[in-house]
């Protein structure tokens, strides 16, 4: 199955000339997954990465709906939690939010709370200029041009500083973004230093590719769509389920755990079974535990 076909192919040279910071030659991650979707805010450099793992797993482009389904999902259900009679989270940071599509962040988390707030982070020039026209007349919403591997920088921007309030739970979503990094320290680190700053009652919704390194046939699928993926140059790093769970220590696992994205509250039974590919990505949600009172 091709990715639907939406995607107009761009003039790469024309491009480059309007927006010079825009290298049309490098992939993008947020642009192969535009791509993905079905988008039409993509260059050759970025179909050629989508296309190489097609030629491994036609069911890759599924996996980006899903991906944003399972996203969907759980901003709307951290929006509607309620602990203790308080309210649910109402701000949110969606670090690596890539290209606007259906059902962004800000839209999902609207439609339970109107006056939630939004602060979407991103680095790349393509996903910065679609963001701040998409959100130009949104008040309660912000695009922040920033590196998301620099936590403290981040937090400490004005922008983000003003418009949420870091003393009060977040909702951190970091979705399909810590798996660019290439090192299981340096992701350990990055993640370390958004939990240890943000207030009690926080929640962290993060997902990461797997590979469960056991021979399996998910095992071999991974293997082969990561070397698929670093053949063009697009860093992107698979890990077994027990490196990926330690980017949520200090934080208290919500049921059912870190799980394909599938299994996570699932609403209803697995009819059918699926194909590989839908468990070569994990997503959880962790919750900061509040001090004890002990």
């Amino acid at each position: 199955m091709q990715p639907t076909n939406r995607s107009r192919r761009r003039d790469d040279d024309d491009d480059a000339k309007s927006d010079p910071e825009i290298d049309p030659t490098i992939p993008s991650i947020a642009r192969v997954y535009d791509y993905a979707l079905g988008g039409k805010d993509n260059y050759q450099a970025d179909r050629e990465v989508l296309d190489r793992a097609l030629a491994i797993d036609p069911h890759i482009p599924t996996m980006a709906r899903e991906h944003r389904a399972w996203s969907r999902h759980v901003i709307k259900w951290l929006v509607a939690r309620t602990e203790l009679g308080g309210a649910g989270i109402d701000q949110f940071l969606d670090c690596g939010s890539g290209l606007p599509t259906m059902d962004n962040t800000h839209e999902v988390a609207h439609k339970v709370n109107p006056a939630a707030k939004v602060v979407y982070v991103d680095n790349d020039p393509a996903v910065v200029t679609h963001g701040r026209a998409l959100l130009e007349d949104n008040e309660n919403t912000c695009f922040v041009a920033a590196d998301l591997t620099r936590p403290a920088e981040l937090l400490e921007d004005t922008k983000v500083a003003a418009f949420l309030d870091l003393d009060r739970p977040v909702g951190l979503i970091q979705c399909a973004t810590i798996h660019h990094i290439d090192r299981l320290a340096d992701q350990q680190a990055v993640m370390a230093g958004y939990v240890s700053r943000l207030a009690p009652g926080s929640y962290v919704a993060l997902t990461h590719v797997h590979d469960p390194a056991d021979g399996s046939e998910v095992s071999r699928l991974a293997q082969a769509t990561e070397a698929a993926y670093h053949s063009t140059n697009a860093t992107t790093h698979w890990r077994p389920r027990a490196e990926i769970e330690t980017l949520f220590d200090g934080l208290e696992m919500v049921d059912p755990g870190l799980v394909p994205l599938h299994q996570w509250w699932p609403a209803g039974p697995l009819l059918q079974e699926l194909p590989p590919v839908y468990h070569i990505i994990l997503g959880g949600v962790g919750r900061k535990p509040r001090p004890s009172s002990g």
